[in-house]
C-alpha cells in the first residue's frame, strides 16, 4: 500500500523577478497548507525547501505562477558514493613538530603569511574544529544548515577540519602548514557527523556565502552527489558572479565528473578539481575526470589537521580541492583571474591532461 500522504523533500525555485518578500509570502502560504518549509533562499537564488506530499506538487505550481521549477531533494556526501576516503597513516593526537605536506610543496604554497589577509576561505563541509590550535577559525561568520543546533559549527566528522588545514594551517612550528598559512577559515556546516547532508542544506550554505562573501574569497566544496541539480548549479554561479571563487571536488568514483553535482558546474570563478599523487604527478585512480575538470591538485596521502587535535592523512578529491582554494587566496587572485600552472597530470583517463595549478 502506497502512502500518498508521505511528505517528500523538494527544492522550490522561484523566478528571478520574484521579490524576497513575495518569496517569503509563498513559503508562508505553503507552510500554512500541507507543506513543511525548511531552508529559505534569497541571495544565491529565490526559493525554499519544503516537505510536501508528492500529489500536492501540481497544485503548488498551478497556485503560484512565480515558481520557475521544482527539484526533488537528494543526499549529498563528503565523499561521493562509489568513492573511498582511504584513510592513511600519519595519525597523531599530540602536537608534533611542523611538517610541510608534499602537496603544499607541489603547489608552491606555504610562503605567504595570510593571518591578516582580508580574504577568507568558506569551508562548505562538516564544520571545523574551532579549538584546533593550528587553525584560524571564525565561527561568528559561519552557519549550520544541518539538523543540529543552528549555532554549532563544530566538526563531528573530521572532514571539514582536514580540508581547512590544507587551505590555511598556521606556520607556527607545529602540526602542518597550509597552502595559505593562517588565512581565516569559516565553517559553513552542511554535512552531519556521518559526512552526509541534503542538497537543500548545501544550497543554503551557498546562499550564505552569496550573502556574506566578498570578491576574492574562496568557497571550498569537497562534497557531492550523483546526478545534476539545476538549483545548486544556479546558486553557485550566482555566488561566483559576485567575485567569490569556488573550488569543487571532482569526486572519487573513477567516472566522468559530468555525472556528479556540483562537480559538473562551470562558469567564471568556478573550478572543478581532480586528484594527483606524489609520484610522477600521476592521476589518482579513484579521481573523476572529464571535460568539466579544470585543474589537478594533490589528493593522495594528504597530511592535514585532525578534529580533536593533531594530524591525519587522507586520500580523495576532497583533499585536492582545498589545495586550489589555498592557491587562489595566497595568490591574491581577483574576479575572473586564473591561477598559474606548472605542468600537467600524467595518465589522465580522458586523454586531455589536467593542468596543475600553483601559486603565482
Amino acid at each position: 500500500v502506497v502512502n500518498h500522504a508521505l511528505r517528500v523533500s523538494y527544492i522550490v525555485v522561484l523566478k528571478e523577478s520574484s521579490s524576497v518578500s513575495r518569496a517569503n509570502d509563498i513559503a508562508r502560504e505553503v507552510a500554512n497548507g500541507k507543506g513543511v518549509v525548511g531552508h529559505q533562499y534569497s541571495h544565491a537564488l529565490k526559493g525554499f525547501s519544503v516537505k510536501i506530499p508528492q500529489q500536492a506538487l501540481k497544485g503548488l505550481t498551478n497556485r503560484f505562477p512565480e515558481i520557475e521549477y521544482i527539484e526533488q531533494d537528494i543526499e549529498m556526501h563528503a565523499f561521493p558514493r562509489g568513492g573511498n576516503p582511504n584513510k592513511g597513516g600519519g595519525d597523531s593526537a599530540e602536537r608534533a613538530i611542523q611538517q610541510t605536506p608534499w602537496g603544499v610543496t607541489r603547489v608552491k604554497g606555504g610562503t605567504v603569511d595570510m593571518s591578516d589577509a582580508t580574504v577568507v576561505a568558506w569551508v562548505i563541509d562538516s564544520g571545523i574544529d574551532s579549538g584546533h590550535p593550528d587553525l584560524n577559525v571564525n565561527e561568528s561568520r559561519g552557519a549550520n544548515f544541518t539538523r543540529g543546533k543552528k549555532n554549532n559549527t563544530n566538526d563531528g566528522n573530521g572532514h571539514g577540519t582536514h580540508v581547512a588545514g590544507t587551505i590555511g594551517a598556521y606556520d607556527d612550528g607545529f602540526d602542518v602548514i597550509g597552502v595559505a598559512p593562517g588565512v581565516e577559515v569559516i565553517p559553513v556546516k552542511v554535512l552531519d557527523n556521518s559526512g552526509s547532508g541534503t542538497m537543500s542544506g548545501v544550497i543554503a550554505g551557498v546562499d550564505h556565502v552569496a550573502r556574506y562573501g566578498n570578491s576574492g574569497d574562496c568557497a571550498n566544496m569537497s562534497l557531492g552527489g550523483a546526478g545534476y541539480s539545476e538549483a545548486l548549479d544556479s546558486a553557485i554561479q550566482t555566488a561566483a558572479s559576485k567575485g567569490v571563487f569556488f573550488s569543487l571536488a571532482a569526486g572519487n568514483s573513477g567516472q566522468d565528473a559530468s555525472g556528479f553535482t556540483p562537480a559538473s558546474t562551470n562558469g567564471t570563478n568556478i573550478f572543478t578539481i581532480s586528484a594527483l599523487g606524489e609520484t610522477n604527478d600521476s592521476f589518482a585512480y579513484f579521481s573523476n575526470y572529464g571535460f568539466d575538470v579544470d585543474y589537478a591538485q594533490p589528493g593522495v596521502d594528504v597530511l592535514s589537521t585532525k578534529a580533536g587535535g593533531g594530524t591525519v592523512s587522507y586520500n580523495g578529491t576532497s583533499m585536492a580541492a582545498p589545495h586550489l582554494c589555498g592557491v587562489i587566496l595566497a595568490s591574491g587572485l581577483g574576479d575572473g583571474e586564473l591561477p598559474s600552472t606548472d605542468g600537467t597530470v600524467n595518465n589522465d583517463p580522458d586523454g586531455v591532461p589536467d593542468p596543475i595549478a600553483v601559486m603565482n
